[in-house]
């Protein structure tokens, strides 16, 4: 129990690092160790259309999209049956900005709050909070000029910085 417990803490430690790391730096060959042990489960999703692939904790479903979602650019959204947790992503036409011209317009012109540039699984992205919609989002560049934008809330819930944590350190490109 108590190697659990440090794997548990220890995992916490690396999500919330994520979030407070002067660059933001995960790869899921590494952390993917840690989530097996901690006793997280889940499954892996794969967007063919995007080459990406991701992992979506148990008792998040996949949630029917309606017409005004795709066209608002959503492509898929999780939650429990109680709606009581939300991961969202959403494919967003952001006129070619790179991921330093995104990190730029969320720190002048949003309510963005740890704003950070880096990589996840080799992939450049800028990951931010948006307090006041307690959420934690994470933003890639695609080279169509499009974002990939990951939404993951509450981000205020008991473990939530755990959990999200390990939702963006799995997302990857897949060939």
């Amino acid at each position: 129990m108590k190697k659990l417990l440090c794997l548990v803490m220890m995992l916490c430690l690396m999500a919330t690092a994520a979030f407070a790391a002067e660059a933001l730096t995960l790869d899921w060959k590494t952390d993917s160790a840690v989530v097996e042990a901690s006793g997280l489960t889940g499954e892996f999703y794969t967007f063919e259309d995007l080459a990406v692939a991701f992992w979506v904790p148990e008792g998040l479903e996949p949630v029917e999209l309606t017409e005004e979602d795709v066209a608002n650019g959503y492509i898929a959204y999780f939650m429990p049956e109680d709606q009581s947790a939300a991961l969202a992503f959403v494919y967003v036409d952001v006129n070619g900005l790179t991921v330093e011209d995104y990190a730029t317009y969320l720190t002048s012109e949003t309510d963005a709050q740890n704003v950070e540039i880096g990589t996840v699984n080799g992939l450049n992205c800028v990951s931010y909070t948006m307090p006041e919609k307690d959420t934690v989002n994470i933003m890639f560049a695609t080279e169509a000029g499009y974002a990939l934008e990951v939404t993951c809330w509450p981000l205020s819930e008991e473990n939530a910085e755990l959990v999200w944590g390990v939702v963006v350190s799995s997302i990857q490109a897949v060939e």
